[in-house]
């Protein structure tokens, strides 16, 4: 038996564009479904908004996304902020992403597509435990770490 984990990111509007972007880097399939989409009258405010949103890819990538009801400010809801300080890592994120890969190349794919319009809290780069380590917040307020699988 296996269980499998799924990451579910609740935005503040951009859910859709948020998804749109993932699928661009991780690549997969995309569902949306929005309010309307389950009943909500369609002139209702929020109507076209994500309430289920799921990406699926063959290389395992898995994330879902929603837009939180009446809530319209953009970015990922009580994102909170990641920097580096005196060499550790400050936060006030309940979470991060993690995505790991075999080898340098694949993850240096997956960063670069995901740093585009990000904040590098740490470059990719050599760590003392792995071949390639990195941390972003990406355009969304979603922050991200990157690393190469040890072996």
């Amino acid at each position: 038996m296996s269980i499998q984990t799924t990451t579910h990111l609740n935005f503040r509007g951009d859910a859709r564009h948020a998804l749109e972007f993932y699928q661009s880097v991780f690549g997969g399939h995309l569902v949306i479904k929005t309010y309307a989409d389950f009943g909500m009258p369609a002139h209702v405010p929020g109507a076209d908004k994500v309430v289920f949103g799921l990406i699926a890819a063959e290389n395992g990538f898995r994330v879902m996304g929603y837009d939180i009801p009446g809530q319209t400010e953009g970015g990922i809801a009580s994102g909170g902020s990641t920097r580096r300080e005196n060499g550790v890592t400050i936060t006030d994120q309940a979470l991060f992403v993690s995505i790991s890969a075999d080898s340098l190349e694949e993850i240096q794919r997956h960063w670069n597509a995901l740093v585009v319009d990000a904040t590098v809290v740490e470059p990719l780069a050599a760590s003392a435990w792995s071949a390639g380590f990195g941390m972003l917040t990406d355009r969304f307020g979603v922050t991200w770490t990157a690393s190469v699988t040890a072996s």
